[in-house]
Parts: C-alpha cells; sequence; structure tokens
C-alpha cells in the first residue's frame, strides 16, 4: 500500500470510530451518512464534517434530528447534507 492510500485508509478508520457514538440514533445516522454521503463532500464540507464530529452528542442529536441549527454556516450545510440522505 502506497503512502497516499494508507493515508486515506487510516483517516477512513478514524471517521468510521468517531461516527460510533453513545447513542444509537447518532451512530446509526453518522455511520449511515459515511457509507452514503460522505464521499459526495467536497474537500471543504469534508474538513465542516470533521468539526461537525466533535460536537457532543446531545447537541449533534438535536441538530441532525432538525429541533435546533448551529450557528456556523459551513455546519449548517453539512447538517443538511447528513440530513438529505435520509430524507430524500
Amino acid at each position: 500500500m502506497n503512502g497516499v492510500a494508507e493515508a486515506e485508509s487510516h483517516h477512513q478508520a478514524r471517521l468510521q470510530w468517531q461516527c460510533r457514538r453513545g447513542m444509537l440514533e447518532l451512530d446509526l445516522l453518522l455511520r449511515g451518512f459515511l457509507a452514503k454521503g460522505y464521499a459526495n463532500l467536497s474537500a471543504a464540507e469534508k474538513l465542516s464534517f470533521d468539526r461537525l464530529l466533535q460536537i457532543p452528542d446531545p447537541q449533534l442529536l438535536e441538530y441532525l434530528m432538525g429541533r435546533e441549527q448551529p450557528e456556523d454556516k459551513e455546519l449548517i450545510d453539512v447538517v443538511a447534507r447528513v440530513r438529505a440522505v435520509f430524507t430524500d
């Protein structure tokens, strides 16, 4: 495996781990998005998704369920992309 492929594999494994959450709902949403929609994100959106994964579970659930909205525009866009995978 070359260095780029190895780095990508490590990054994917890290994302899989970060998408495993303490709440089953979040686990299903995030891991489902990783499988179905993550590859379609731009580089900037992927960075925003990484930031989204740093948000505590209760707040993240509020965003993904549409009950609250982040203040950060980039996070709003990524939340919409995650939600769209499950509503389209």
